[in-house]
């Protein structure tokens, strides 16, 4: 039988697939004691960047938005990896940071990281709740105008 993890991930259209390799010298994720670290990801399907530019100069609010959903999903299947395809060991999830690039006089910050904060509410329901920091920056890696990171805790 599926849990309620799996059951909102069917809901939601969402598959479980192979995660994005990383873009540079770093490990996409580490366990220590019963938290899992996940590298910041950005908005790549099948290996190509989704969205490209600064919000909302390029890319406009509702793409955006869109990007940091994609990071999630982006970011639960790294989990899966971490957790060997058991997502039911997840306990919860303990903070997520996000990062927009964007133009200096941006301030919607927070309304695009909701794309993810949504989302891992959907999926993991009251177990998504946790803290966050939304941040401006002026440019991410490959041109991403989001990348998203998030600390998970174990059962």
């Amino acid at each position: 039988m599926k849990s309620k993890i799996y059951i909102n991930l069917d809901k939601n259209g969402i598959k479980i697939s192979k995660p994005p390799s990383p873009q540079g010298s770093y490990v996409p994720w580490i366990i220590s004691g019963n938290y899992i670290y996940l590298s910041g990801q950005i908005p790549l399907v099948d290996g190509k960047l989704q969205y490209k530019g600064t919000v909302p100069n390029e890319v406009s609010i509702d793409k955006a938005v869109d990007a940091a959903r994609i990071c999630a999903i982006n970011l639960i299947n790294q989990l899966n990896e971490a957790c060997d395809g058991d997502l039911d060991k997840i306990k919860k999830i303990v903070k997520v940071t996000g990062y927009v690039a964007c133009s200096e006089s941006f301030i919607h910050q927070p309304t695009i990281i909701n794309g993810a904060s949504d989302l891992f509410k959907t999926i993991f329901g009251e177990n998504g709740i946790h803290v966050r920091a939304a941040i401006g920056c002026s440019s991410l890696p490959l041109g991403s105008p989001v990348e998203v990171e998030a600390i998970f805790e174990k059962k």
